[in-house]
């Protein structure tokens, strides 16, 4: 598959910085930077307040970039999609090369202020991260293959532990973990969306779970999942040393991770869905499942600030 040009850029306006903004998808944007900054200020280590806003600008930067990749390649997809045929490109309000420049110039700018700023280290898995969301995800894997969200799931991992690096210059357990956490969670976050708009992407030829394996199959996998969240939250409870957690974050996760798990279980067991009313057990568990991670990482860094 490759990028068509079936947005004439002959309809295209010049472009209005809303419509930039617009392609980093500001509202997944929010829950990236979010994460990173908890990585960063959960970690033992502090760092100087400009350098701080420095890291998370990059990061920022580094994920709007990829945003944009994402929709320069996809235009001719969300064109097809109710959920997605109002973004920039497909309604013709930026022409596609403009879209790609501003796209390679973010990314381009947040890893070489990464490194020069902070370090190469944190820099390079930035640079990783973009790649894999990017070419990784949405070039190979979304139009291949219905385990595209597990496998690139990892791509929205990666803020937190970048986050810690740029605080303490090194990979350790504790960062390592955070992305465990986010790449369990992403899937059932993901499949209940797909469930309620599974007819979007078969209609657009995107193999999505629901619709290659059916909703019985990807109910299951939800569920499973949501089972093997729950002590993984806990795990930072567990570690020793500087990294361990304390009991505000460690109550707060088995908490959050149980009502996770419940409306999972009302997810997994259904075995049917009809009209649009009837698929509410799906949408409340994608919504509880953004305020959940937001919550898990406030925790974290909570407990950090105010140890019991």
């Amino acid at each position: 598959m490759t990028p068509t040009n079936s947005i004439p850029a002959a309809n295209a306006v010049p472009a209005d910085w809303r419509d930039l903004i617009a392609l980093t998808k500001p509202r997944v944007m929010s829950l990236v930077i979010f994460t990173g900054l908890c990585g960063l200020l959960a970690a033992p280590e502090s760092i100087h307040p400009v350098l701080g806003f420095t890291a998370i600008l990059c990061i920022a930067m580094g994920a709007g970039g990829a945003a944009a990749l994402n929709q320069w390649w996809e235009a001719d997809i969300d064109a097809g999609m109710k959920r997605t045929a109002k973004r920039p490109l497909p309604q013709g309000r930026l022409d596609r090369t403009t879209a790609r420049d501003f796209a390679g110039i973010l990314c381009a700018a947040s890893v070489f202020l990464m490194g020069f700023a902070i370090s190469w280290l944190a820099a390079a898995i930035l640079a990783i991260s973009i790649v894999y969301y990017a070419v990784i995800y949405t070039i190979w894997l979304k139009p291949r293959t219905p385990q595209n969200i597990v496998i690139g799931g990892g791509a929205g991992a990666f803020p937190p532990l970048i986050g810690w690096i740029a605080a303490t210059g090194h990979i350790s357990t504790m960062p390592v973990v955070l992305f465990a956490i986010i790449f369990f969670w992403t899937p059932p976050h993901f499949w209940a969306l797909a469930l309620f708009v599974k007819t979007e992407y078969a209609k657009v030829g995107i193999p999505m779970m629901p619709v290659v394996a059916g909703e019985r199959s990807t109910r299951r996998q939800i569920l499973a999942y949501a089972v093997l969240l729950l002590p993984l939250s806990a795990l930072p409870w567990w570690l020793p040393g500087k990294e361990h957690a304390g009991a505000i974050y460690g109550v707060s996760a088995l908490a959050l991770s149980t009502v996770f798990l419940a409306l999972s279980i009302r997810v997994g067991l259904r075995t049917r869905s009809g009209d649009d009313d009837a698929m509410k057990p799906e949408k409340q568990l994608f919504a509880y499942s953004v305020l959940y991670l937001f919550a898990l990482f406030a925790a974290l860094v909570v407990d950090r600030y105010i140890p019991l």
